[in-house]
């Protein structure tokens, strides 16, 4: 890597590396879930990551690069990790705060991820670029906002008395 542009395309396909790897986690992370709303937040967000990784096509397409070309070690990880717990548990509640905090570990990622992204493309005078990362950047946020909100309006709640 030798220039910022070089970094923003590495940046790009990471981030679409990170999003394919959690669209290909979470059918097993919402099978596992317990909770109805639980289950409904990630099948909202699966619909949202398919729309994200649309977006970092079309961001590359703008870039004049192939989304394709990194591995996400980090968002790899998390996914090994959240799958290493799991095995470790038992369909419950605790199941589902362990689920919430996995997911939540991998949107805090991808909120950096597109934090910097769109830094990156703001910088570079790249106003539509930054704008379609600001874009998933609020729906990642959000996501972790619904996902703190049941958390601990619900699932902590019943895996502490359980």
């Amino acid at each position: 890597m030798k220039t910022m542009q070089d970094f923003m395309e590495h940046t790009i396909q990471d981030l679409y590396s990170a999003e394919n790897q959690a669209l290909e986690a979470m059918p097993q992370l919402m099978e596992r879930a317990q909770t109805d709303q639980l289950k409904e937040a990630m099948a909202v967000h699966q619909r949202e990551t398919e729309q994200h990784v649309r977006r970092l096509e079309q961001i590359a397409r703008q870039m004049g690069i192939d989304p394709d070309g990194e591995t996400c070690v980090a968002m790899q990880g998390l996914i090994e990790e959240a799958q290493d717990l799991l095995d470790q548990l038992e369909d419950n509640q605790l199941a589902d705060a362990a689920i919430i905090a996995a997911a939540q570990k991998m949107e805090h990622y991808e909120i950096a991820a597109y934090g910097t992204a769109r830094t990156l493309a703001q910088q570079a005078g790249q106003d539509q670029v930054a704008d379609l990362l600001q874009t998933t950047l609020k729906e990642e946020k959000a996501t972790d906002e619904k996902l703190t909100t049941i958390a601990t309006g619900t699932v902590n709640p019943k895996a502490v008395q359980s």
